[in-house]
């Protein structure tokens, strides 16, 4: 028999139950870390690919050669964005306000930067490489594109609207 002093147990206990089945998501720092494993050796490839394609940009090849090896610099980075995204839709939602937001926030980043590069790839591809200064002048012409649409939807976690995730991204070892 339940008596006026279960029921608000009972109460409080459901509550209890219902709050923690909302935050299953991981802890902001576990989270951080989870995103900063994922996002650094990305980052590291994402640097050597644009360092190779501005060594490919001034190297004496045949128009051939640089939209060949144009081609494959662009495919590895678009390649690696991907693993970076899925890396990061992994790691699921923090649980923080608003985490849902946050973690979609990271995935269309790095989505459009996948994007970005597929399209740079496909825009190398197109182009004939006779005669190679107009060759040259196109692929200036789609590096800029990349360029602008990379820069448009670069990860930015200084400007994250929670404080939780903030100070994890300042704070785990993983994000250094």
């Amino acid at each position: 028999m339940r008596t006026a002093r279960t029921i608000p147990l009972l109460v409080v206990c459901s509550l209890v139950v219902t709050l923690g089945a909302c935050s299953s998501g991981p802890a902001p720092s576990a989270w951080a870390a989870s995103v900063c494993k994922v996002l650094t050796p990305w980052r590291s490839e994402i640097g050597t690919l644009t360092t190779r394609t501005q060594q490919q940009m001034t190297a004496a090849t045949t128009p051939a050669q640089a939209k060949e090896n144009l081609m494959r610099l662009f495919g590895g980075a678009e390649s690696a964005s991907e693993k970076a995204r899925a890396g990061v839709q992994d790691a699921g939602v923090p649980d923080v306000d608003e985490g849902k937001r946050v973690a979609d926030g990271f995935t269309a980043s790095l989505s459009a930067m996948r994007d970005a590069y597929g399209k740079a790839k496909t825009g190398i591809e197109g182009l004939a490489t006779s005669p190679a200064k107009d060759f040259y002048a196109r692929v200036g012409t789609v590096v800029d594109t990349l360029n602008t649409e990379y820069k448009a939807s670069e990860l930015d976690t200084s400007n994250l609207s929670s404080v939780e995730l903030q100070k994890a991204f300042d704070a785990v070892p993983e994000c250094r």
